[in-house]
């Protein structure tokens, strides 16, 4: 065997959502950052178009996101729509995270793969960096508020017509217990076809 395969699954099936409201205010470096970054963009592309683009928000840029989040929030959402907690969560998220990184999608301009597979491979860079976050010991939660469709969001990222913010991911260190996890047997999941 070329690796520990044992450990691969076992970050694998440790791998959990860690809500932002379960972070301590322990940093994490920016060195560890650089890490989640560098294992996201071994993820697979068809037609290497590495499709992924990062907006990496920490220390004072977790108030600019933070601020740019509740605006929008507040601009699309008013009268019977708008949900005073739900406000108060999206603003707060930010600033509670030791960083937060908006993950995007860049459209070939050629558009020679389908938008799907552009997105299934920011997806794929997303689970590499959740998966070396667990490894760390870190925390990590995926967010996709439909907000970030919004035009002022897609400004605020400085996104072509064609590209998209697929979420915003958390991450910081916690106190709490690490949850563990349950899904169904693949016998619940699986065909085989022989």
């Amino acid at each position: 065997m070329k690796y520990n395969l044992s450990e691969i699954i076992e970050v694998i099936k440790n791998r959990r959502t860690i809500y932002p409201e379960n972070f301590t205010g322990r940093v994490v470096q920016k060195e560890v950052i650089e890490k989640l970054l560098s294992s996201a963009i071994w993820a697979p592309t068809h037609g290497k178009t590495q499709p992924w683009r990062f907006k990496v928000f920490q220390d004072n840029g977790r108030l600019t996101l933070s601020d740019q989040l509740g605006e929008t929030y507040k601009e699309n959402y008013t009268g019977d729509s708008f949900n005073e907690f739900k406000y108060k969560k999206i603003k707060n998220r930010p600033l509670i995270s030791s960083v937060v990184i908006a993950v995007c999608m860049k459209r070939d301009v050629t558009k020679k793969i389908p938008e799907i597979e552009e997105i299934e491979a920011v997806a794929c860079a997303v689970q590499n960096m959740m998966l070396t976050a667990t490894a760390y010991g870190i925390g990590s939660f995926w967010s996709t508020p439909k907000l970030l469709d919004k035009p002022e969001m897609k400004d605020f990222f400085q996104l072509e017509q064609d590209d998209k913010c697929l979420g915003l991911l958390y991450f910081g260190y916690t106190n709490e217990k690490w949850p563990s996890g349950q899904r169904k047997p693949i016998e619940y999941v699986t065909e085989w076809i022989n």
